[in-house]
């Protein structure tokens, strides 16, 4: 077995599914890399912050949906080489549902946030669509 010996940068990132009868909240990515595509709410986890605390927050700045830590069920950890064209990221998925759609306002680096049904998706950045399938499961 050869082991790579390189040194790799390694990027810690969290992402919400967010469900709501029959639909899971999307935003529009404003900025590279998949600028104009669909994602999961989702963001670097800051410098003393836990991936629980990361995922709240990135929901609520990219579509001011505040949930608690508390309501957030960990779906897993994602870290597929080249799951990012930016170089190696380890996101850590959360899932929570409402009994409801609450209407998302976009923000942050994102540039609409709407809900989606879950049998009309579209085409989703990242390895989202695989989290998704995860939270669904």
């Amino acid at each position: 077995m050869t082991t790579d010996t390189t040194d790799e940068t390694i990027r810690y990132t969290a992402d919400v599914v967010l469900l709501a009868a029959g639909h899971v909240l999307l935003i529009e990515r404003g900025w590279a890399p998949y600028k104009g595509c669909w994602a999961l709410p989702g963001g670097h986890v800051d410098g003393g912050e836990t991936s629980l605390a990361a995922a709240a927050r990135e929901l609520e700045e990219e579509a001011g949906i505040a949930v608690p830590g508390a309501d957030l069920r960990q779906v897993g950890a994602f870290d597929a080489p080249g799951r990012d064209p930016r170089g190696r990221y380890v996101s850590v998925a959360y899932t929570a549902t409402l009994p409801t759609p609450v209407p998302p306002t976009a923000g942050d680096d994102a540039t609409a946030a709407r809900w989606w049904p879950l049998s009309a998706l579209p085409d989703l950045a990242f390895d989202h669509a695989d989290i998704l399938a995860a939270a669904a499961r």
